[in-house]
């Protein structure tokens, strides 16, 4: 179990990454990352470490590591892979999930449309990726959460980028809103096909995306 230390410092450079404060190939240097986020050395290896196993980051040989580079035509590729992984983590939600888990995701789309009518779009891509997680426990099925967790984690600056785009937040929301609704109506066909076509709206979106949207910003 990784340390308060060290989830602090992974905290900080996932925000960090997914605002664009560190860009794809920004180099990150431990001495320098140590002084930013208040944690030890070790604390900020072991995050550099684990978020380089989800591909969000990479150690390149006598340059050290630096924010990995996932271009839109990747970025659509991963959607592509996690897209029917979603769709059944859905179905299987809808199947298994219990009414506390169900009483759970109500108030977490509650707290996703506050952040939409707020305009707090940092918020809401944290929210959106909390959401695809407790789906994934409410499915119980631990290899298909596993797989879409390592997919998730290379689309982090995407998504908060996708999320900037003027109406973005709120045809998204619309879509995992429909989501929420039929697993906790217990549909397992319905939440299938409605995760089914919010990947499927992004990966429209990240077609209709800037062609640099993966690079420095």
């Amino acid at each position: 179990m990784a340390s308060p230390a060290q989830d602090m410092a992974e905290r900080a450079l996932r925000v960090a990454i997914s605002r664009g404060d560190m860009p794809p190939g920004y180099r990150l240097v431990e001495a320098e990352l140590v002084a930013l986020i208040g944690v030890s050395r070790s604390a900020v290896r072991l995050a550099i470490d684990a978020l380089a196993a989800e591909g969000l980051v990479e150690r390149v040989q006598n340059k050290g590591a630096r924010v990995r580079v996932v271009s839109t035509e990747e970025a659509i590729a991963i959607t592509e892979c996690r897209m029917p992984l979603e769709g059944l983590l859905a179905r299987k939600a809808a199947e298994r999930i219990t009414d506390a888990e169900a009483d759970r995701l109500g108030a977490h789309l509650h707290a996703m449309t506050a952040a939409v009518d707020s305009g707090d779009v940092l918020k809401y891509s944290e929210l959106i990726q909390q959401l695809h997680g407790m789906v994934g426990e409410a499915a119980r099925h631990p290899i298909a959460a596993d797989l879409v967790g390592r997919l998730q984690a290379q689309l982090v600056r995407h998504q908060f980028r996708l999320s900037l785009r003027p109406g973005r937040p709120r045809v998204s929301l619309g879509e995992l809103s429909e989501l929420v609704d039929a697993i906790t109506d217990r549909d397992p066909g319905r939440a299938e096909a409605a995760a089914v076509t919010h990947f499927r709206s992004v990966i429209v979106a990240l077609s209709d995306a800037t062609p640099d949207l993966g690079g420095p910003a």
